[in-house]
């Protein structure tokens, strides 16, 4: 039997062939760590396996391309840590910051870095230059400082996510030509200025989520060329204006929340009779009658119209609304009789008007 034998050379040639297949790019090694020295996490130890030099294996929250053994992903979600750590009774906090050494993992797919609640500081200005991303979801922290301005480079993003934070600025105009946007959620922040008049380009998107900012201006009606569209909430901003007519004939949206701005005229009729079922206009100065434009499409699981100078009559044509399943009409001027169909309603959703009348509330007056 022969055999094998290899000289001192071919050992070290075989050992660092071995270390390098089991180690991550020196580069993207190095960003990991500084990454990690940036943010401070005491409760779960979940950067304790962050340990060697293989970030491809054990690292928790990290994945690698499995062909190239690149970093591909990185996702530290707060609740899934505690959850997995067996320590969820604890809330999630890690604080620091997100080290601008992330963007040297240049082959990222998705940075999801969630519900830490102290994680501050801005978002790296670099993060534009990460070509291959399709997530950033960093919802729920504590993080300032401006959307990046040349955000629209990033033609793959899918999602983006930056609900609950304290960012500020206006929304880049940049972000408009990210066309293969899905879902976009910036609720609760304090972004300001007006919604950019070219958001009609995004036709994949199907969720924008926008309320709990400081928006004003008018809504753009260049939104219902968005076909994908299905949710759309506006709510809890300073947005001004009519609404536009053209809402109520997207084919697809479902939900519309515009309550709590300073929106101005009139109810457009083509809402009625959409297919939205989640409507709320509560809370605005929208004045005159209530449309008479309900039908066999009107399909309403929530019906908010209350705080406003709405007058006159309830609508005849609502009793033919195929469902209205929570109707909210109070604090307006509305007066005339409630029709029968809607007196199995809570008397909640008609008072402090002008002269409602019948059940629930008092009868009406017979002359």
């Amino acid at each position: 039997m022969s055999m094998l034998y290899f000289t001192p050379l071919t050992v070290l040639l075989l050992l660092a062939v071995t270390t390098t297949v089991n180690s991550c790019l020196p580069s993207e090694l190095a960003a990991l760590n500084a990454f990690k020295s940036s943010l401070r996490e005491p409760n779960t130890g979940v950067f304790n396996s962050w340990t060697g030099t293989d970030c491809c294996h054990n690292w928790f929250g990290v994945s690698c391309d499995e062909n190239t053994r690149r970093v591909a992903d990185i996702n530290l979600r707060a609740g899934t840590l505690y959850t997995t750590f067996e320590k969820a009774h604890r809330p999630g906090y890690m604080t620091g910051q997100i080290s601008p050494e992330i963007c040297k993992l240049t082959q990222l797919s998705s940075i999801i870095i969630t519900d830490w609640n102290g994680i501050s500081g801005e978002i790296p200005r670099c993060i534009s230059s990460l070509s291959f991303l399709r997530i950033i979801d960093l919802a729920g922290n504590r993080i300032s400082g401006t959307l990046p301005y040349d955000i629209g480079k990033l033609r793959h993003l899918s999602r983006l996510s930056l609900a609950d934070n304290v960012i500020t600025g206006g929304i880049p105009r940049s972000l408009t030509n990210i066309t293969s946007l899905t879902h976009l959620d910036l609720r609760n922040n304090r972004i300001s200025g007006s919604i950019p008049l070219g958001c009609g380009k995004l036709q994949n998107l199907a969720r924008a989520l926008l309320s709990g900012n400081q928006l004003h201006g008018p809504i753009p009606s260049s939104i219902s060329k968005i076909y994908r569209l299905s949710d759309l909430d506006l709510s809890n901003n300073q947005l001004s204006g009519s609404i536009p007519e053209s809402l109520g004939l997207m084919s697809v949206l479902g939900t519309l929340k515009l309550d709590t701005n300073k929106l101005s005229g009139i109810i457009p009729k083509s809402l009625l009779s959409s297919g939205i079922s989640d409507l709320n206009l509560s809370h605005n100065m929208l004045e005159g009658n209530i449309p008479d434009g309900f039908g066999g499409r009107s399909y309403f699981t929530s019906l908010d119209f209350s705080y406003n100078n709405l007058k006159g009559p309830l609508p005849k044509s609502i009793s033919s609304a195929s469902y209205i399943g929570y109707l909210d009409l109070s604090h307006n001027h509305l007066c005339g009789p409630i029709p029968k169909v809607l007196d199995n309603l809570d008397a909640s959703s008609f008072e402090y008007n002008a002269c409602l009348c019948g059940k629930p509330l008092k009868a009406c007056k017979v002359n």
